[in-house]
């Protein structure tokens, strides 16, 4: 009997031992390839160049060491290429210097200071300020604001600049809340949703997001009729919504908008401990007839509104009549004027985060109001200030700033109000390009005013300059220089300064300037000017020429004590000089001199010393200064009199 067992055939498939991890592997790598293909087209887009760095800050091109912002940087906040906006080209050091005061300043069209721009706008008004109150510091104002933006425009931009080492940022925003880019209203809108918005912006930063949206965008225009018409004025391109009813649903969501992101962006600023001043906005009241309005004569109706409160303001009844004017614009349909409920959030922020503080420029404004109703006085249309409004501005920053002790009270050298009013260097082609800006606007919709004949007669320079800068046929910068030549050839040596000091604020960085405007403030006697800009100019590099205008410039304002560091640098650098050696020994026997007559400055024969020691070096400036002195206590001093001879026949030269 055989013991073989005969084999058992199955039709069931082998079973292969499965490796567990290398299946996970494999469907990770699956599900990696996609993003990881995505990161390759990403990478190629970047290498050859396809779609903008949208950076907020990029190197400038013609200064190296210095960042300016990115031209680019709006782009990804508009869905129409065309209506993207630029904002200023405001340099600043790349590595921030020991004593630099850097102030960012974000917001929309008021902020940037349209229509005037560059020094018509309130950061410049600041800026002069703070440089000539406080001449030993070095501040840079840098503003990042940019027209038909809102909200999501400067908490994006504010993001960024948390990365630039800011003292302080200053905002103002709240006008574009409804119009301005992805607002709720405006053509550019993507989502009601604040925080889906800011992921859509995310994205925009990718260049395969750029590339698409540049494909989305081919097939829209090769499939609408209708083409954008870049003739009509922006506030008409950007209004989509043109009717948003007071307490709806698009009003709303305006309101929360504008919170959410101004939120985000106090507590992103708090956490980074930068001191925020933010301010309340401001509106034409009075000399603004809503733009839509309901029909009929209810509280609902704009138009009724704005009527019972001019009466009530005819009738001198001004409490009633603020009341009335305010409630008009709140129901005004087309929304490019902040409701009252932005002002009511804005106020209750300081109590919500550290180091936010409110800039009360409404009361500012009403305090330079008649009656506190702010209207024509201050405002040139809707919502942007006049020159005089961009000062009220500007004050309403810097009081804040001091109240809150981000600079000190400076009392012995501050600029007053009053005193910038009166030297701030904004020309008649700032003032005049800015007029014709807002004839140019209020031609257009909304407000459809059509302009004045032009009177025929022959133009002046500024105003020719101011014309072609308003229609862009030449930059802002070009104007300025072609202007500086005029008033040079023609010896407006005044006018000059004032030019000069003006392109000194637009160009902070640039010595020459501030050598020119030394030099001009020399030529007009002005010598305190002349030292502040010269010793700024010695600053940034030492130089012998410099160096004596600066030695100079003391001795003629009586300040020898101050000319000797100066004239001690000069000696150093041309230590064979013979009479600078006794300039040196004769300003040091100056020093001594107005010493002994600080003790004792009713001794004639102290100050007539001191006019005769002028006398040596031909400075009439200082010799009459310490002649009328003399006089003044007795005024028929033979010594004094004869010095006043010596000075007249000098001046008579």
């Amino acid at each position: 009997m055989s013991n073989h067992v005969p084999s058992v055939q199955t039709d069931q498939p082998v079973k292969i031992p499965v490796n567990k991890k290398r299946l996970l592997l494999f469907k990770v790598m699956a599900l990696l390839v996609p993003f990881l293909l995505l990161l390759l087209l990403e990478g190629y887009l970047r290498l050859i160049g396809y779609g903008h760095d949208l950076s907020l800050f990029v190197e400038d091109p013609q200064k190296k060491g210095f960042l300016v912002m990115n031209k680019h940087a709006s782009e990804k906040y508009f869905t129409k290429a065309e209506n993207a906006t630029i904002g200023n080209q405001e340099i600043f050091r790349q590595v921030k210097t020991p004593g630099t005061f850097r102030v960012f300043v974000l917001g929309e069209s008021t902020t940037i200071g349209y229509p005037y721009f560059y020094n018509g706008s309130f950061h410049r008004w600041l800026q002069y300020r703070l440089m000539h109150t406080f001449p030993e510091k070095n501040f840079e104002i840098i503003n990042v604001s940019l027209t038909a933006v809102n909200s999501y425009t400067v908490l994006g931009f504010a993001r960024e600049i948390v990365n630039f080492e800011p003292d302080a940022v200053l905002v103002y925003t709240g006008h574009n809340e409804y119009y301005g880019a992805l607002g709720v209203g405006s053509t550019s809108t993507i989502a009601s949703n604040p925080y889906l918005v800011r992921f859509i912006l995310k994205l925009r930063e990718f260049r395969l997001t750029q590339l698409i949206s540049q494909i989305v965008m081919g097939i829209k225009k090769s499939l609408t009729i209708q083409k954008v018409d870049l003739r009509e004025n922006l506030m008409k391109r950007m209004a989509a919504r043109q009717q948003i009813v007071y307490n709806s649903k698009e009003y709303n969501l305006g309101v929360e908008q504008f919170k959410t992101n101004v939120n985000a962006l106090c507590r992103l600023l708090s956490q980074h401990h930068v001191p925020v001043f933010i301010s309340n906005l401001v509106s034409n009241e009075k000399d603004l007839k809503p733009f839509i309005s309901l029909p009929g004569n209810s509280a609902k109706s704009a138009q009724y509104l704005y009527q019972q409160a001019t009466d009530a303001y005819n009738q001198k009844n001004f409490k009633k009549a603020k009341q009335l004017y305010i409630q008009a614009k709140e129901m005004d349909l087309l929304r490019f004027r902040a409701p009252e409920a932005l002002n009511l959030f804005i106020q209750e922020l300081p109590a919500k985060y550290p180091g936010v503080h409110l800039v009360d420029a409404k009361k500012s404004f009403e305090q330079h109001s008649p009656q506190g109703i702010i209207g024509k006085e201050t405002i040139l249309e809707h919502v942007h200030p006049n020159l005089y409004g961009y000062a009220i501005l500007s004050n309403a920053f810097y009081q804040a700033m001091k109240e809150h002790k981000l600079i000190e009270n400076n009392s012995k050298s501050e600029l007053d109000f009053k005193t910038l009013l009166q030297q701030m260097p904004i020309t008649m082609v700032d003032s005049l390009k800015g007029a014709y800006e807002i004839m140019m606007l209020k031609e257009g919709w909304p407000f459809n005013e059509p302009m004045l004949p032009e009177v025929k007669k022959e133009k002046t320079t500024e105003e020719s300059l101011a014309g072609a800068v308003a229609v862009k046929q030449i930059s802002w910068g070009e104007a300025m220089n072609r202007l500086l030549k005029h008033y040079l050839v023609n010896n407006n040596q005044r006018g000059a300064l004032k030019v000069t000091e003006a392109l000194l604020l637009n160009q902070p960085y640039d010595r020459e300037i501030y050598v020119q405007a030394g030099k001009l403030s020399m030529n007009l006697d002005d010598y305190n000017k002349a030292a502040f800009y010269l010793k700024k100019a010695f600053d940034m590099e030492n130089n012998l020429e410099t160096a004596q205008s600066l030695y100079i410039t003391m001795l003629k304002a009586d300040k020898p004590e101050e000319a000797m560091p100066y004239l001690s640098y000069a000696a150093s650098q041309n230590q064979s000089n013979f009479p600078l050696s006794q300039l040196q020994l004769f300003v040091q026997q100056l020093i001594a001199l107005k010493s002994r007559y600080q003790h004792d400055t009713t001794n004639i024969n102290l100050s007539n010393q001191l006019a005769a020691g002028y006398l040596q070096f031909a400075n009439t400036a200082a010799a009459s200064k310490y002649i009328n002195k003399s006089l003044r206590l007795d005024s028929d001093n033979g010594v004094a009199l004869q010095l006043k001879k010596q000075v007249q026949a000098i001046l008579a030269k």
